[in-house]
């Protein structure tokens, strides 16, 4: 069984204050990356390093402040831009013990609580009324203010911890794998319903839910698919496709007005879909779809999709209609920035991209900003 040890004070109420921003000291090279993620909004990212943690803002970029311990940090997870974190120790020489959750003042510079499992932790997810945890069978459920256990979740073997929650005051809903390969298991807290979906004949690589929960989008280990389904009835609302070939989707992000969603894969290349919701499909949800626009951009789709029943499945899939070129081979993580049409993208390389797509005629993304955070005086590299 877990064990914790309670904030004092109380997390909750520390988390409607922002950081104090600081002038920001530089790390010093050498500085390995062990992980990178966005908070919930994508107004900030953080990365989890050998030496510490750092903390961006995305727009405009600058960094915010970063730690320096003795020892590495295998994951650093924010709520909002509030001062608490969660902190999970790992690499070569951990900081904390990687099956402990750490929460970090950046007020105080201190932890003020902690959760101990029996093995190594796989991700956090924070909300400001709960923290999730993810090992590698199991999901546990706390609540924020006291560290109680609330609820805890059998899965199938979840290597990466794979695990969303939404993360609007209203609506909590969490999606997270099943007990079976291919399936995924999703929580309605205030409803008091769990819906299982058998999403894919692969397992889970990656997934992402709406800002509200209604919607989650998948993509399996063969990575040429991405899944749409309703929460709440657990129908298919969509089917894009990122390629032919097998890829690994790194990461899933929907747009907070759920028009779009974006993929990255270690093929380099990130992928942005014109996301076409049927309200008729959303069962008692309420989900609607989009306003129609006169000029509303379509997904390519071949134009011999009435053989769909006859030749390749691949025919008749939508493609992504934006796309921006990476190296292949390198880590991203793609999120939507809260200026219209803009992809923001962190990579373990130490990169950071924002990106605008056009709307309308979609193609190649037109990049707006690079930097290379681990290293500011690092010049540009070349477009592949």
């Amino acid at each position: 069984m877990p064990t914790s040890s309670p904030p004092q004070p109380q997390p909750q109420s520390q988390s409607q204050s922002p950081p104090q921003e600081q002038s920001p000291i530089l790390p010093s090279p050498p500085q390995e990356l062990l992980s990178v993620s966005f908070n919930q909004d994508s107004t900030c990212f953080s990365a989890a390093t050998s030496s510490g943690f750092l903390i961006f803002n995305t727009n405009p970029f600058r960094p915010i402040f970063n730690r320096t311990f003795s020892h590495s940090l295998s994951f650093v997870h924010m709520l909002f831009r509030c001062n608490i974190l969660a902190l999970v120790g790992g690499g070569p020489n951990p900081q904390f013990p990687p099956h402990k959750v750490m929460l970090w003042d950046d007020h105080r510079c201190c932890c003020i609580g902690e959760l101990s499992f029996r093995s190594d932790v796989k991700s956090v997810r924070l909300r400001r009324d709960r923290i999730i945890v993810a090992l590698l069978n199991k999901i546990f459920v706390y609540n924020f203010a006291d560290l109680k256990l609330l609820h805890q979740i059998e899965t199938v073997s979840n290597p990466k911890g794979l695990c969303e929650v939404s993360c609007l005051a209203n609506s909590m809903v969490l999606a997270c794998p099943g007990i079976q390969k291919g399936q995924i298991r999703v929580e309605h807290y205030q409803i008091k319903k769990t819906k299982f979906i058998m999403a894919h004949d692969s397992r889970i690589a990656s997934m992402a839910l709406t800002l509200d929960g209604r919607l989650v989008a998948t993509a399996s280990s063969k990575g040429t698919l991405v899944r749409v389904f309703n929460t709440l009835d657990g129908s298919l609302l969509q089917e894009v496709r990122r390629g032919t070939d097998r890829a690994e989707i790194q990461s899933l992000a929907f747009s907070s007005n759920a028009r779009w969603l974006a993929a990255s894969s270690d093929r380099g290349t990130i992928h942005v879909f014109n996301l076409k919701l049927d309200s008729g499909s959303s069962g008692n949800s309420g989900l609607q779809s989009p306003p129609e626009q006169p000029n509303s951009p379509r997904s390519p789709v071949s134009s011999i999709s009435f053989m769909k029943g006859v030749l390749p499945k691949y025919f008749s899939s939508e493609w992504s209609m934006a796309q921006f070129h990476l190296q292949e081979g390198t880590q991203y993580i793609v999120s939507f920035s809260q200026q219209e049409n803009t992809v923001l993208i962190v990579g373990m390389n130490g990169s950071f991209y924002r990106c605008s797509f056009d709307p309308i005629a979609g193609g190649e993304m037109k990049q707006l900003e690079y930097r290379n955070f681990l290293n500011p005086e690092t010049e540009e590299p070349a477009p592949c």
